[in-house]
């Protein structure tokens, strides 16, 4: 059975099952960049949810790719992720900002019942997720976690650095699908990447990935 994470911000209810740590092999595809020739190569990643005192989980994500050699010897580690995830929600004084000023009084967020104000006419909660990368590129999501799913898809706010587009290595649209399930008692967590030049253009898979929960 599920356990809430202890100290868990209570508006953060509907994301706690990510929490915690995860490692998995997934596919990388080259199918973006080179429509003719997809390739898919084997990668291993470790994916972190962590959470503190503040209302927001923050994620870290590194991968390597993995070669032909058992050893690791021809490994390639591949870019991080960093980002921060949370519940989509009007900004109150509590919350900290501008930069590191903290933030004053009791949250708004305090009960089951407050949380439920939130939930949205799908039947879900609207969340935010920004998620950096070493290259400069920056993407903010905008979506909706349900039932232990989440959708989600870039939106204004999102940043491509020139060097990387000028390089044919930059996307101008992308989505993300997270959910779990369990199996025999073992709790995994899939994920899939699909990105575009812009909104406007099909989507082309990206990365898909099972991880096993680890701690």
């Amino acid at each position: 059975m599920f356990v809430l994470p202890e100290g868990l911000p209570v508006e953060l209810n509907p994301l706690a099952f990510l929490v915690g740590s995860w490692e998995g092999i997934g596919v990388v595809s080259n199918k973006y960049l080179d429509p003719e020739n997809n390739h898919e190569q084997k990668f291993q990643q470790r994916v972190e949810f962590s959470v503190g005192e503040s209302n927001y989980l923050t994620y870290h994500a590194t991968s390597r790719l993995i070669g032909d050699e058992t050893n690791g010897s021809q490994d390639i580690e591949l870019p991080a992720e960093l980002g921060f995830w949370r519940l989509a929600k009007p900004a109150e004084t509590a919350d900290h900002g501008p930069s590191v000023l903290p933030g004053s009084g009791a949250r708004k967020i305090a009960s089951a019942e407050d949380l439920e104000k939130l939930r949205n006419e799908r039947g879900g909660f609207d969340i935010e997720a920004s998620i950096i990368h070493p290259g400069g590129a920056y993407e903010f999501y905008a979506g909706q976690v349900k039932s232990g799913r989440i959708d989600m898809r870039t939106v204004a706010g999102s940043h491509m650095p020139m060097h990387l587009i000028e390089a044919g290595k930059g996307w101008g649209y992308s989505e993300r699908m997270y959910g779990t399930v369990t199996k025999e008692g073992v709790t995994k967590l899939f994920w899939i990447m699909e990105v575009a030049a812009s909104v406007r253009d099909p989507l082309v898979p990206l990365v898909s990935v099972e991880l096993d929960r680890i701690g």
